[in-house]
């Protein structure tokens, strides 16, 4: 996913992160300066739903337009890479005490 605030205030004619925080705030989502910074730079490394609900009711827009997904970056992961190798008879695990020491024969 793509996050595309900072394209989504600029459309509306916001331009600096402060002014946007000052927005929020009189929505009731106090908004920390570095949470902030990484919401405007367009990395933020996490977001509530109900911050979301917020971001969007400010600027009037829907979650599609913050929320920009990157289907081509999502790779699918080999099927025969998550096979467990079964064990050779020549490879089988012998058990250990605690001491290091083997444990006699059954």
């Amino acid at each position: 996913m793509r996050w595309n605030l900072r394209l989504a205030a600029a459309n509306r004619g916001i331009w600096k992160a402060s002014e946007l925080q000052r927005m929020f705030a009189e929505h009731g989502l106090k908004i920390s300066a570095g949470k902030m910074s990484g919401l405007w730079s367009g990395e933020p490394a996490s977001i509530k739903l109900d911050d979301l609900n917020v971001i969007c009711a400010v600027l009037g827009c829907g979650v599609d337009e913050l929320l920009i997904p990157q289907p081509e970056k999502v790779k699918r992961v080999n099927e025969q890479q998550d096979l467990p190798v079964a064990a050779s008879a020549s490879s089988a695990v012998t058990p250990r005490r605690k001491d290091g020491r083997t444990l006699p024969p059954t």
